[in-house]
């Protein structure tokens, strides 16, 4: 059977949603995505910043991710909205439906984008690119909104099609598709309009494109003929990551939630721009601690757990790990979590840090140990009851660990 894997993604997904709700709810004429116009934030909250742009404030150099003053220099007349954040989820929920019609297997990687293992349904779909389009026209046509679909044999792959020329467009990328749509020299970058420069591939911020530069690498092709030790020598296990994927090669599955299975996540957006590796990983023990605690209070033992970074620049990376048994436990999923982050982090600043877990179930499993595991489960277990029970009586803020005593930038 051949895989077949879609990554659907809303283009200018919360300028798109304020269009549409504008458009279709309160009887507005005027469609922001017609004009030059943003979606911003609240200053005084630091999210006085670009979340979203329209064609049209891109065209006069409007970014992402930009303060909010730097793009009225550039576009004076840019027409800018608040973000609303909980109608965002309302139609991020409407999108997600709709996918889930077509497939069991549906992994949301955010609020506007989503993994679909299409695998074997051609005999109920028919071609998935001719599907493809019906299945983006039929979001434009219900939601009033538009998607680019990428399709492809590996996962990531697909992201970066979906990744191509925008918006309302299908993209394929096969393994022997990448040869042609991602390694054309340089000189050839301005005929095409793929997303050429190794800035462009999955993984790579801005830090890791300053140490490719260094080692002569500017396109994905570049990266894809450079020894892999060279890059390991670099850059860790995130240099042959990257090539990995630069060569197309990506072992990823669509990881789907079961029905009733939501798993237990945190995230937070920081107050400032996170730039040291220990003030990252405090943010990231408190957000372990929620989640742990919740599945806890829940009975509850998650199997996958992941860590999900959005830099200064609003780029998300994400990456995941299966657990050796499923826990609970604050303690091992704050290791898998460091580990993941490890992986991930590229030294970027950073604005908001996520730490998710799924496969989650209330069935008692045994642990299988290694032999040259040593670690004591049932103290670290004891531990995080005795802590639940003194929060639950005297407040979250009765016991606290002490090395956020000298942290107060980290809540």
């Amino acid at each position: 059977m051949k895989t077949v894997i879609f990554h659907i993604d809303v283009n200018s997904a919360f300028l798109s949603w304020e269009a549409v709700y504008r458009l279709r709810e309160q009887g507005g004429t005027l469609d922001l995505r017609e004009i030059a116009s943003a979606v911003g934030g609240d200053k005084s909250k630091r999210r006085g910043i670009i979340l979203a742009k329209s064609l049209s404030a891109k065209a006069c150099g409007v970014r992402t991710g930009e303060p909010l003053t730097d793009a009225l220099k550039k576009c004076p007349g840019l027409t800018v909205v608040p973000a609303h954040h909980a109608m965002y989820r309302q139609y991020s929920a409407k999108f997600m439906e709709i996918l889930r019609e077509y497939s069991p297997d549906v992994e949301q990687y955010s609020i506007d984008e989503a993994f679909m293992d299409m695998s074997g349904m051609e005999h109920l779909i028919g071609e998935p690119v001719a599907f493809a389009h019906r299945l983006k026209n039929r979001i434009s046509k219900e939601l009033g909104f538009t998607v680019n679909i990428g399709i492809s044999d590996k996962k990531y792959l697909a992201k970066m099609a979906s990744d191509f020329e925008k918006p309302d467009k299908v993209h394929t990328l096969f393994p022997e598709e990448v040869p042609v749509k991602m390694w054309p020299l340089p000189e050839e970058i301005q005929k095409k309009r793929w997303p050429l420069p190794v800035s462009e591939l999955l993984f790579v911020g801005r830090s890791t494109e300053q140490v490719l530069k260094k080692l002569g690498i500017y396109t994905i092709g570049e990266l894809a003929r450079t020894d892999v030790e060279i890059l390991k020598n670099h850059l860790k296990k995130q240099g042959e990551s990257i090539w990995n994927f630069a060569n197309g090669r990506d072992a990823s599955l669509v990881e789907s939630d079961a029905h009733g299975n939501k798993g237990y996540s945190n995230s937070t957006t920081i107050a400032f721009d996170v730039t040291e590796e220990s003030t990252a990983k405090m943010v990231l023990l408190s957000l372990c601690e929620t989640v742990a605690s919740r599945l806890r209070k829940d009975e509850a033992r998650a199997e996958v757990v992941s860590v999900s970074i959005r830099d200064f620049e609003m780029k998300t990376v994400s990456h995941q790990k299966v657990m050796q048994a499923p826990t609970n436990l604050t303690g091992e999923i704050y290791e898998a979590v460091c580990q993941l982050f490890d992986e991930l982090w590229d030294g970027t600043p950073i604005r908001l840090l996520g730490v998710y877990t799924s496969k989650v179930s209330r069935e008692e499993r045994g642990r299988q140990l290694s032999l040259f595991d040593t670690t004591d489960y049932e103290k670290m277990e004891k531990m995080d009851q005795a802590v639940d029970k003194i929060r639950k009586k005297f407040g979250s803020n009765s016991i606290m660990r002490a090395s956020f005593l000298d942290n107060s930038r980290v809540e």
